[in-house]
């Protein structure tokens, strides 16, 4: 075949320069014999235009010999091999789009029915408290507190499955134990404001923490976008800082409450007008506090002395100091005390750090703040430092 085609159609269309420059490739030729004569079919893939490819086609059949036989080559077909794979792709992809709409694109109800499902797994038990919790607290490397069921529902919108609620100022011994493990980062996202403060000091002081992170100023978390979670949890800044601001922010506030009064100009009363016009009761008598209630000066001084220092101090009934230690230690340090009368602290005073003190027959508990105390004993004073102003 090719000796035959040799010279007919110039060297451009030369089969074997054809197939040394790849524009032919490999010749596939299958022979079938029967009765004492051969029938064969010959397959040339070419990489040429139509009039070239054409022009191939019929030299082809002027080919008369093979060999020493007699020959016949007729041509039966010329197929486009792109035009087919086009076919092909163009009826694939029907087919993957049907299968798409069908299969893979939800409906409105299955969304809904999608992310109801997600949510509701995203809501587990956790501790003995049994608090609210995403499902994958236990698994990973990091815990998120927030403050109520409602974050880790919102937190779960997002991804967020790794997070426990406290719910409510008051910390549970659920918490204080998961937070015991060292291996594990403890991050707690609070909300903007007062409450957020409030649990910031509580957290402190019953379990451990690394980090914490804050909805913007005013906001909760369970309000929070996605952007704004993720911008929160970004920008954590460690508990010891957050403590401090906590606390700059408080001694800005009691500053600007204890902002005297403007004065007037008066002029000064003659000496019989002043007699005359003597008060019937004492100025002094007007000054005093009239709703603080009396502490030794002992306690005041220890009050003065720990503001703002997140410490503790326990007193004996002769209101001598038995122990001092850190705001994070004091239930621990304060179990381990035969009898309390007194405890002056920069902390949240909490129901389960009166149930403890009162079994230590404590009479009078100092602390920072109040936390919500459903039982107070009788006997047992609880004042906050803002009370003894």
């Amino acid at each position: 075949m090719f000796g035959q085609t040799e010279g007919l159609l110039g060297e451009d269309l030369d089969l074997r320069e054809l197939q040394r420059t790849g524009r032919i490739g490999r010749i596939q030729i299958v022979i079938k014999s029967e009765g004492g004569s051969s029938k064969g079919e010959i397959v040339i893939p070419v990489s040429l235009n139509k009039t070239a490819t054409a022009i191939l086609a019929a030299a082809l059949e002027t080919v008369d010999r093979v060999g020493p036989c007699t020959a016949k080559v007729t041509l039966q077909k010329l197929e486009d091999i792109r035009g087919a794979k086009r076919r092909k792709v163009v009826s694939r992809a029907i087919s993957i789009l049907k299968g798409w709409e069908e299969e893979i694109s939800p409906g409105t109800d299955e969304i809904t029915g999608a992310v109801t499902k997600a949510s509701r797994r995203a809501i587990e038990k956790y501790g003995p408290d049994k608090l609210p919790a995403g499902h994958s607290l236990t698994e990973e490397s990091e815990i998120i507190i927030v403050e109520g069921r409602a974050d880790v529902i919102n937190l779960g919108r997002c991804g967020i499955t790794n997070t426990v609620a406290v719910e409510g100022t008051h910390i549970s011994k659920s918490i204080a134990d998961l937070t015991r493990d060292k291996s594990k980062t403890v991050i707690a996202f609070l909300d903007g404001d007062r409450g957020g403060d409030l649990i910031l000091r509580e957290l402190m002081q019953m379990a451990r923490v690394d980090y914490i992170a804050r909805a913007p100023e005013g906001k909760e978390v369970e309000n929070l976008t996605r952007r704004e979670i993720t911008k929160a949890l970004q920008t954590r800044i460690p508990a010891d800082q957050a403590l401090a601001l906590v606390s700059d922010r408080r001694t800005a506030m009691t500053s600007k409450r204890k902002k005297p009064p403007r004065r007037t100009r008066r002029e000064p009363r003659r000496a019989s007008e002043r007699e005359t016009h003597r008060p019937a009761v004492p100025t002094r008598s007007r000054v005093v506090k009239r709703s603080a209630p009396e502490i030794d000066e002992v306690y005041l001084a220890k009050v003065n002395e720990i503001k703002e220092s997140f410490r503790a101090a326990l007193f004996d009934d002769k209101k001598q100091i038995i122990v001092e230690c850190g705001v994070a230690e004091l239930a621990k340090t304060l179990e381990k005390q035969d009898s309390v009368a007194a405890i002056v602290f920069d902390g949240v005073v909490t129901q389960r750090l009166v149930d403890t003190a009162l079994k230590k027959s404590t009479s009078l508990l100092i602390g920072a703040a109040i936390a919500d105390i459903e039982t107070r004993p009788k006997g047992m004073q609880i004042i906050t430092f803002d009370g003894l102003q």
